[in-house]
């Protein structure tokens, strides 16, 4: 089937791919936004992870969460930004979302939701990096 004409240019059209892409992203800035304005906290969440030094773990996160998501909503270095939240993502699912050590069922179950949902967004911005070089190179 093809793809409705209305619907082809507005896929089409910058204004959307730069929502999307701040939509996508939204999850990271909003956390980078939220580290900056209290990083006592940030570093407490950080030390309670094990991440020392705490400060030097979280000015990295807030430095990837918030320049990952700025290069991939204005269209800049899209590979890098993807690739760096992606990874991110990734460690952080790791270490924040074990779901495999839980033996209580209802929260291993929420945990593995989590988990997975995290891996869809690493698929997101596999989508977004490589739309950006098929753009790119077109």
């Amino acid at each position: 089937m093809e793809t409705p004409g209305a619907i082809a240019k507005l896929l089409r059209s910058a204004a959307f791919k730069t929502f999307a892409s701040a939509l996508l992203t939204l999850p990271y800035w909003w956390s980078g936004l939220t580290k900056l304005a209290d990083f006592k906290v940030a570093r407490a969440e950080a030390a309670g992870f094990g991440l020392e030094p705490s400060a030097v773990f979280v000015a990295l996160v807030i430095a990837v969460q918030l320049g990952g998501s700025a290069l991939l909503i204005v269209g800049r270095w899209s590979w890098l930004a993807a690739g760096a939240l992606g990874v991110f993502t990734a460690l952080a699912t790791l270490i924040a979302h074990p779901y495999w050590m839980i033996a209580e069922p209802a929260a291993r179950f929420h945990a593995l939701n989590t988990f997975l949902e995290h891996l869809g967004l690493i698929g997101g911005f596999m989508v977004a990096a490589a739309l950006a070089e098929t753009e790119r190179t077109a």
